[in-house]
């Protein structure tokens, strides 16, 4: 049975993340809570108002001290240590996921989007590797788990600008602002370039649906047993992209969150037919000859 502190962490701290997981094999499940609950512990420290330096510099010499073999006596570390063990982890991937969040408490802004994926790959697409290692699924599929982190980081950083935009940082590139004729996201600003404001949106949503196609390829991968609890995530936040899309001030007025009931619908309908590929209004943003322009790859 799953410890109710790393339980309650998880739940806590991703409503789409941990209904979806809830249908993973009981095995594959506890090593999943197990390591959201490390992940998700990490980023509170660095997402707090104000944020807790000493709180994260703590975490992370309790980490170092419990991989060279000391018991540390946090059940999020212990834990997740003794899951890099038995997954065989790659030291390197915890090492790019504290490096990002150690970014959070000191980086504010990112000039390009290829400034930006360095962050992003220790922040988001880690977390695709760690749970391909934890799914047991051949190696070929990191390039995919990777854009899967990806996409699911672009949804996140245009869903919580404005809660963002309160801890002084933005994860929208400087460059695209520039691209869009936009100076900041404050909304006093923002308020009055709307149209640049819904491109900019548009822009970002396209990259969102280039990276999970690329990400999809990857599925058959994966047995259906696991593909159900995975593509539910996804479809959530494919749902949380079409919200974006039709009205882009939303980032401004509350965080877009699917409902427990709807996340607990969709499981049922990916039991029947998890392959199946729903873009609904998010298809065709952008032909395919422009994205190119608009995508960077690995």
């Amino acid at each position: 049975m799953i410890n109710k502190t790393i339980y309650s962490i998880f739940q806590q701290g991703s409503r789409t993340m941990f209904y979806s997981s809830l249908f993973f094999p009981k095995k594959i499940r506890n090593d999943v809570f197990i390591c959201y609950a490390f992940v998700r512990r990490a980023d509170d420290f660095v997402d707090k108002v104000p944020q807790n330096k000493e709180g994260f510099y703590w975490f992370k010499e309790k980490y170092e001290q419990a991989k060279y073999g000391k018991k540390t006596g946090d059940i999020v570390i212990d834990s997740f240590v003794d899951l890099e063990h038995r997954r065989s982890f790659d030291s390197i991937w915890t090492e790019a996921f504290l490096n990002s969040m150690e970014m959070d408490l000191t980086k504010k802004t990112y000039e390009t989007l290829e400034e930006l994926l360095n962050y992003v790959y220790g922040a988001a697409e880690v977390m695709g590797l760690y749970m391909t290692n934890i799914l047991g699924i051949n190696k070929d599929a990191y390039p995919y788990a990777r854009f899967l982190g990806r996409s699911m980081q672009c949804i996140n950083a245009l869903r919580d600008i404005a809660e963002d935009i309160k801890l002084g940082r933005s994860y929208i590139p400087n460059d695209d602002l520039k691209e869009h004729g936009l100076k900041s996201l404050e909304y006093q600003y923002i308020k009055k370039h709307p149209e640049n404001f819904s491109n900019l949106i548009k822009t970002h949503i396209a990259r969102f649906c280039y990276w999970l196609e690329t990400a999809e390829k990857g599925y058959h991968f994966m047995p259906k047993r696991y593909l159900i609890s995975v593509k539910t995530a996804m479809d959530m936040y494919q749902w949380t992209a079409e919200q974006l899309l039709k009205n882009p001030f939303i980032v401004y007025e509350w965080k877009v969150k699917p409902l427990i009931a709807q996340i607990i619908s969709t499981v049922f309908i990916n039991l029947v037919n998890p392959w199946s590929m729903n873009k609904k209004n998010l298809q065709c943003l952008y032909e395919p000859s422009e994205l190119p322009q608009i995508v960077r790859s690995l």
